[in-house]
């Protein structure tokens, strides 16, 4: 019986949890600050440097496969070989075929790994401990910031 009351005041708790989220106006874009004006309120000067455009510039909009499709299809003649689509792949197993033979050996395929292993081996005794272990982790990328703009100049006065 107590199964049954837990249950239904479970789903009631969830109604209310979602009746509250869909009522609750959620804008999908940050509010921007009104832009100030510097110019004295008779100048027409529309050169003025303190003011700011109405709407900011937008960029044409590409989709991922349209990106994709753009780094395939070098000669841009809107269709893509079968060497346009290989080409990547050739490119990548040239650089493990070491000796050129046009054969990848195991050796070839593995030399990044032997050699990261070789490096880590400190004590040259074949076998990794934890620590020098620690040292084969696959270094992160570090996140680029989202803005890189410098901020603005504040409106000075010149005329003092």
């Amino acid at each position: 019986m107590w199964r049954y009351v837990l249950g239904l005041v479970a789903v009631l708790m969830l109604a209310t949890a979602a009746f509250f989220l869909v009522r609750t106006p959620a804008s999908s874009r940050p509010a921007l600050p009104a832009a100030s004006r510097t110019a004295a309120a008779g100048d027409d000067d529309s050169d003025s440097t303190g003011s700011l455009p109405d709407e900011a510039p937008s960029a044409t909009a590409k989709t991922r496969e349209e990106k994709r499709f753009n780094r395939y299809d070098k000669d841009r003649n809107d269709s893509i070989t079968r060497e346009e689509y290989l080409a990547s792949r050739r490119k990548a197993y040239a650089k493990l075929d070491s000796n050129g033979d046009g054969r990848l050996s195991f050796e070839e395929w593995a030399a990044k790994t032997t050699t990261k292993f070789t490096a880590a081996d400190a004590d040259r005794s074949g076998a990794l401990t934890r620590t020098e272990f620690t040292t084969t982790a696959p270094k992160r990328k570090a996140k680029k910031p989202p803005c890189a703009c410098k901020p603005a100049a504040s409106a000075q006065d010149d005329g003092d």
